[in-house]
């Protein structure tokens, strides 16, 4: 029986978010672009609350971003990461600060492993999913074209292709847009690519027809 193509668009919030969005793609029927995990769009915007606390700035003023998996294997992109159009580095240089590496790793551990804690203490983590999934309806409902760290299919990512993970990604109603192609350091594009293996590893174990 050949697959329909709807015209709405699939929203994932269940973890394995990645995991589940690629399911949703190839059971539904549905574009590619139609259907959308939250991915790490939790993940980037407590990275830059972080990051704000620690540089003492607003954290709409802080750019960066957490890509791949919503879990161990998700990548921070530290290279690309800026204030005000400044990389970390400059501007801890620029206000006469220390740049710390070991600072900025632990951030990232406070960033991946916070929906650890929270669950620990509270169960679950409802409100903070909750205002992320109001962010990205809001930019779909109001066809804003809005950057998000959403899960989508990739295509020819650095050489990955055939699974969903996150990268910011423009979104307005018609759903995804554009997924954004950063200029990534090699380190980075490595771990991306574990990242995409131990997602792909997960997908294979599923009978998706």
């Amino acid at each position: 029986m050949a697959k329909h193509n709807p015209a709405g668009i699939l929203l994932i919030a269940t973890n394995p978010v990645d995991v589940l969005t690629y399911a949703a793609w190839k059971l539904s029927g549905f574009a590619a672009g139609r259907v959308i995990g939250s991915g790490t769009v939790l993940d980037t915007s407590r990275f830059r609350y972080l990051l704000s606390r620690h540089f003492g700035v607003d954290a709409r003023s802080i750019h960066a971003y957490i890509i791949g998996e919503h879990g161990d294997s998700e990548v921070p992109v530290w290279s690309l990461a800026n204030i005000a159009g400044m990389r970390l580095p400059e501007f801890c240089q620029a206000q006469d600060l220390a740049y710390d590496p070991r600072a900025m790793e632990e951030i990232f551990l406070q960033t991946r492993d916070a929906a650890y804690r929270i669950i620990e203490r509270k169960g679950a983590t409802y409100y903070a999913v909750a205002a992320g999934l109001m962010r990205i309806t809001q930019a779909i409902l109001r066809n804003q074209s809005t950057v998000l760290s959403l899960s989508s299919v990739i295509n020819d990512y650095y050489g990955i292709s055939d699974v969903c993970f996150s990268l910011p990604t423009v979104i307005d109603r018609g759903g995804v847009e554009k997924v954004l192609r950063l200029e990534l350091n090699p380190e980075e594009i490595e771990r991306l690519r574990h990242s995409a293996k131990v997602l792909k590893t997960t997908i294979g174990s599923l009978d998706l027809g």
